[in-house]
């Protein structure tokens, strides 16, 4: 028998790797010497320019967009959700009505039609329909500014998006854990919350980070409404001074900067989810090996009792 400690162990070589390897670093620099050493990207009105409170100040405009327009897209789309999944026809079409509607038009279409509102209707009130019990009248221009529009456009369109997302994430999880939550006899949002929203989750945040990543991008549209946001800031300032193309490059790095956080968020939260299911699958495998000692006690028990 052949001696093991006289093996040579070779490790496999994977020649087309190293090729790819060295033509991507190959094309890397040619990129880094483009950009860096080209004196048309004008990089001193780029560090000008990146910090000025101007672009700042739409920067936070962008920013805020973007938090309020996440925080009411998942409570709106997570409603839309649960309606698409409702057993009531009437609730899952007129959600499935408007994850099409919205789903289907631009966002750019949405914001100006938003914007000119107040053409159609002058004033927007709070009533019964059909009937002339009105709770509040309120002028639809001074309902929907800018800022508001902004909002509402963001939210309607990306609702549409995050309640197809947290659907997909609750038709993910195997319908078994449906069957085995309900037979622990707790209320159904219990069940949702405790039970069914954790195992969707693993679904739900990849997609939805994503949702947020292009929803921060997607505030650039609101441009269409003068309102000074990152991008609309910029344009301002170029237009002015004619540095078009250092100043499209301090809107792409901030996007940049703005996308690579919200990866990292992505990233901790993902881990700490993990983490916390490893400690759940522990626990539970604790508990269980708990109760079969205790069950195979129970049974020992009365044989023992038997042979005395």
């Amino acid at each position: 028998m052949r001696n093991v400690e006289n093996i040579k162990v070779v490790p496999a070589r994977y020649p087309l790797r190293a090729v790819g390897a060295v033509a991507a670093l190959f094309v890397l620099a040619v990129v880094i010497q483009s950009v860096a050493f080209n004196p048309r990207w004008e990089w001193a009105v780029f560090a000008r320019w990146f910090f000025d409170p101007v672009i700042l100040e739409g920067l936070g405009q962008t920013l805020l967009l973007t938090l309020i327009g996440t925080v009411l897209s998942v409570v709106i789309g997570g409603m839309l959700a649960l309606a698409r999944l409702s057993s009531s026809w009437l609730l899952s079409s007129l959600a499935w009505g408007y994850i099409w509607l919205f789903r289907s038009l631009p966002l750019i279409v949405v914001l100006i039609i938003l914007y000119n509102f107040s053409y159609l209707y002058d004033t927007l009130s709070l009533g019964v329909p059909f009937t002339g019990i009105t709770w509040g009248s309120f002028e639809t221009i001074n309902v929907l500014g800018q800022f508001s529009t902004a909002v509402v456009g963001l939210t309607l369109v990306q609702s549409a998006y995050t309640a197809e997302i947290i659907r997909g994430g609750f038709l993910g999880v195997d319908h078994g854990q449906y069957e085995a939550a309900a037979a622990l006899g707790l209320p159904a949002w219990r069940r949702t919350l405790r039970i069914i929203l954790p195992q969707a989750l693993r679904t739900i945040l990849p997609a939805g980070f994503n949702g947020i990543i292009s929803l921060a991008k997607g505030t650039a549209m609101v441009y269409v409404l003068a309102m000074p946001e990152l991008f609309y800031t910029i344009q301002m300032i170029y237009n002015r001074t004619q540095e078009v193309i250092p100043l499209l490059m301090v809107g792409a790095v901030w996007y940049l900067v703005i996308t690579t956080v919200l990866s990292a968020i992505q990233h901790l939260v993902e881990r700490g989810l993990a983490r916390s299911e490893r400690r759940s699958a522990v626990n539970q495998n604790r508990a269980s090996s708990r109760t079969r000692s205790v069950t195979t006690t129970q049974v020992q028990e009365p044989v023992h009792a038997s042979l005395s």
